[in-house]
């Protein structure tokens, strides 16, 4: 499928993302937000693609929400009153789908349901939903001049983008709280000690030191533990108790072991490079479905 506001790059086991409206500085839209779910469920099934890596096209990662547009530039239907259990029961209702969810919503859950690793290569200004994407990714790199900003507060309205659950999470509560407050921006030195950002590189090196990171992270490894992995991660931690945990790690455990789990054993025990050979989605357990399935 083409993209009309992204690249969807393939070499050698790695999937480059890249937000591609430059000359709006890669303003965020409706449609934009679109192909993104797309691309994210596309790769789950996508057996070339190993690891994501995300960055946008120019000088910017993501400014925010293109502000432009006509109407409610969100892109909502002001006709509708939707209640909270209009979110419960109608979810995926086209009126509720199209004229009520949060766009950046929709993205982030993409994401999170994703089963390979994601890595925000941020490139430039991260803004509003240019910051709030990059949370539901699993790591992110800066370049020097990166610049981000919960800025919600600025035009009035909140936190979008499943945001309230991710960014406490990642940099903890008090900090997030004193970002959202502020709507500051902020440099790329400030979101590494903020623990937003796990490094800050010079711009030219920014999509090397990622590549670098996700072939630390895939070579070598098996596709169907890291998927487990990622997942058992966002997941458990969100848990109230350590043995829901313990139910999915148990059957983890168990199923990795049968086929994956045996070659890495041999290897390890032989000196030498595993040679897995599980497959995603094709391998991935018969419990995934069901523990990965949408609450209600």
């Amino acid at each position: 499928m083409d993209y009309a506001t992204l690249r969807y790059e393939v070499a050698d086991g790695l999937l480059i993302l890249t937000l591609n409206r430059p000359e709006r500085m890669n303003a965020f839209t409706t449609q934009m937000a679109d192909e993104l779910v797309h691309a994210f469920r596309r790769v789950n099934d996508d057996e070339n693609v190993r690891a994501v890596i995300v960055t946008g096209a120019g000088k910017a990662f993501c400014v925010g929400m293109d502000l432009s547009v006509s109407g409610n530039v969100f892109g909502l239907d002001e006709s509708q009153r939707p209640t909270l259990d209009d979110m419960h029961d109608r979810l995926h209702d086209r009126v509720i789908e199209q004229g009520v969810r949060d766009t950046g919503g929709r993205v982030t859950l993409a994401i999170f349901e994703c089963t390979k690793p994601v890595i925000a290569a941020v490139n430039g200004v991260a803004v509003g939903i240019g910051a709030t994407m990059t949370l539901a990714m699993d790591i992110r790199l800066a370049s020097e001049s990166a610049k981000f900003g919960f800025v919600f507060g600025k035009i009035g309205i909140v936190p979008e983008a499943c945001s309230s659950w991710f960014l406490p999470r990642v940099v903890g509560l008090s900090q997030a709280l004193e970002w959202v407050y502020t709507a500051d921006i902020f440099d790329a030195q400030e979101a590494q000690r903020g623990r937003l950002v796990k490094a800050v590189v010079p711009p030219g090196q920014l999509l090397d030191e990622a590549k670098k990171l996700a072939r630390r992270i895939i070579d070598s490894r098996s596709p169907v533990a890291i998927a487990l992995a990622r997942q058992m991660l966002y997941r458990n931690s969100a848990q109230a108790h350590p043995l829901e945990a313990h139910r999915v790690d148990s059957l983890a455990v168990f199923y990795t072991s049968l086929r994956d789990g045996k070659e890495g054993v041999q290897s390890f025990m032989e000196k030498r490079s595993p040679r897995f050979e599980a497959m995603l989605p094709r391998d991935l357990p018969p419990f995934y479905a069901e523990w990965t399935r949408e609450p209600r």
